[in-house]
């Protein structure tokens, strides 16, 4: 667990980048967050010194990292999570496994949960929930206006172009040569779909591994993959090199995008940069 010192001394790191925010001298970080998103909004609130810890996907702003991880948010431990002894606990909607959330909320500990969704709609709920959590409705109020604002200039922006939408395909994984691709009610569609493209894959919803032949039907002009190294990740040789791209119009142009996916699938404060960054990529290259 964080010391003493230095939790104080990230508060005042904190204090300093909030100029006109005063707080207390002993006020101490007792909340932990789970969910990218939700850290994202904490910090864009003037919140993040009131941080005890996060989870795994909470990879942005750099300050967030410097916290203790109490794991990926859909793998959590109860007693990991619980041993930083925090007062609040917020979460995205979806972390798990089911039973520990259970413990969480049985916990003599304040559990609140942010609602997923995909559009701007959504987010602003999302600002809405944290706020209320951390009881600073009025800045929750403020970075909603300022969020709907950007987002809705983005989408008209994205709307804008003067071409046929691109047929885009996101995909998850291509471990084992299996696609592992995102048809409706996903993240990858809302985004998709608010940066001016198509979803190649609508015939299902969530994330589901496509057949070489549902992939050609598809007919992706452009491939949509998260920027990252490891087990999942995919150059594009090793990409088009597999039959079920081979013959698709992606494959001719060789068009793929690489994104972060926490800011392109995160569906917080940052999301009308990720929908004109989309845009761009689709449209200019």
């Amino acid at each position: 667990m964080i010391e003493r010192r230095a939790l104080l001394a990230l508060s005042a790191a904190f204090c300093a980048a909030q100029p006109g925010r005063a707080f207390a001298a002993d006020e101490m970080a007792d909340v932990i967050a789970i969910g990218g998103a939700v850290t994202e909004i904490i910090f864009a609130l003037g919140q993040g010194h009131r941080l005890l810890a996060r989870d795994a996907t909470s990879t942005y702003p750099a300050a967030a990292e410097a916290l203790p991880d109490v794991g990926y948010m859909r793998r959590l431990s109860a007693e990991g999570v619980l041993s930083f002894a925090p007062a609040l606990i917020i979460s995205a909607e979806g972390a798990g496994p089911p039973e520990v959330i259970e413990i969480l909320r049985a916990a003599s500990v304040e559990f609140a949960e942010v609602p997923e969704g995909y559009d701007a709609r959504a987010i602003v709920a999302k600002i809405h929930a944290v706020g209320a959590a951390l009881d600073v409705p009025e800045r929750a109020q403020a970075l909603a206006e300022m969020t709907q604002a950007a987002l809705e200039a983005a989408v008209a922006q994205a709307a804008d172009v003067d071409a046929a939408p691109k047929r885009v395909m996101f995909v998850l994984s291509t471990q084992g040569g299996r696609i592992l691709a995102s048809g409706t009610g996903t993240g990858a569609d809302g985004i998709i779909r608010m940066a001016g493209g198509t979803n190649a894959v609508s015939d299902f919803d969530g994330y589901k591994p496509l057949s070489d032949e549902a992939v050609s039907a598809a007919a992706p002009d452009v491939i949509l993959m998260m920027d990252r190294t490891g087990d999942h990740a995919a150059t594009d040789d090793e990409l088009f090199g597999l039959p079920a791209f081979s013959a698709t119009p992606a494959a001719e142009t060789r068009d793929v995008v690489r994104m972060d996916g926490l800011f392109l699938l995160g569906f917080g404060p940052r999301t009308a940069e990720a929908v004109t960054a989309l845009n761009r990529a689709l449209y200019t290259s």
